[in-house]
């Protein structure tokens, strides 16, 4: 008998992380029929040996190289046998029956298409990452003038991070995040999955706009929760700036006016070349506290080049 859902998990270089997330899953998920398939993008650190020895029930697809996260994600959906498709970070656990909580949320709300969480981080504090609205210009230019930093509850001043909104409530969304995305399978194949563009992050955003084109209106349920570490797979700060702006100017160039995502390009070259220059001075004045985020945010400057025309497409570096 075919599984109710297909549940995909990329792994790179996360052994232990990745294991917690799948006992996790098999551990709390009670009353849907799932598969559990495991793209492993080329780890060097024995992951998909000790996947296939501690969890023989799992398919594990093991890559000789990094993919990264969509084009991986999209080599998993094509083997996939469930109706529908849950995209779990293996930087997660699962809670309390969440991924039975989703599919009846995902019963009972199927006008949205796609649905999504609640997230915490290890702590058990709300991590506010687990939906965001759509990229605009005047979202962009908000960040790039620190509006975002100065007012993250506002809803005018931070609409990408949804500001004001404490998710504990079920609420039509722009983006749910692809660390726990759900999502039929014949309408993740009639959108034809991620545009492996985008190596890592957007890949959500962009699916999502062209979801919400067919009619799709994202939802999230604080029912399903979660806990998702974040930031493993990138490592430094300057990486994730790297990859997030990248990804950040190829949506805005797909999905906005020419002159808006012109525009936006340009607010996030100056975002990244200001804050270079604050925190290289803050970081003289008080090395203690800004010396890191000022040599971060000049590697990202440094780096510009790397993310200023799209996203990129290959493997992260040190």
């Amino acid at each position: 008998m075919k599984p109710a859902l297909s549940v995909l998990i990329i792994n790179w270089n996360t052994s232990a992380m990745t294991r917690a997330c799948i006992a996790a899953l098999l551990a709390e998920t009670r009353e849907t029929a799932i598969e559990v398939i495991v793209v492993d993008n080329g780890s060097s650190d024995g992951s998909a040996a000790d996947i296939a020895r501690d969890f023989p029930q799992v398919r594990l697809l093991a890559q000789d190289r990094n993919h990264g996260f969509a084009r991986a994600n999209n080599i998993a959906a094509e083997v996939a046998q469930g109706a529908y498709l849950l995209l779990l970070n293996s930087d997660t656990l699962v809670l309390e029956g969440a991924v039975d909580a989703l599919m009846k949320f995902a019963h009972a709300r199927p006008q949205a298409r796609i649905w999504g969480g609640r997230t915490l981080f290890g702590d058990k504090r709300l991590n506010p990452g687990s939906a965001w609205g759509r990229v605009t210009l005047w979202s962009t230019f908000s960040f790039a003038l620190g509006l975002v930093k100065l007012f993250p509850n506002s809803p005018l001043f931070n609409p990408e991070g949804l500001g004001g909104w404490d998710r504990a409530s079920v609420r039509e969304v722009d983006i749910v995040s692809g660390c726990f995305f759900l999502i039929e399978t014949d309408f993740w194949r009639e959108l034809n999955g991620f545009d492996p563009a985008f190596f890592m992050y957007g890949e959500e955003a962009d699916l999502c706009a062209r979801a919400a084109k067919r009619g799709a209106r994202p939802a999230c349920t604080p029912d399903a929760t979660i806990i998702h570490y974040g930031g493993v797979s990138t490592g430094r700060f300057a990486n994730l700036v790297v990859y997030h702006f990248g990804s950040k100017i190829g949506l805005m160039r797909r999905h906005l006016p020419a002159f808006s995502a012109c525009v936006g390009r340009w607010l996030l070259l100056f975002a990244t070349g200001w804050r270079a220059s604050l925190y290289r001075l803050a970081g003289a004045l008080f090395p203690k506290r800004y010396a890191q985020a000022g040599a971060e945010w000049r590697t990202a400057w440094s780096r510009r080049a790397e993310w200023k025309d799209g996203p990129l497409t290959g493997q992260i570096g040190d």
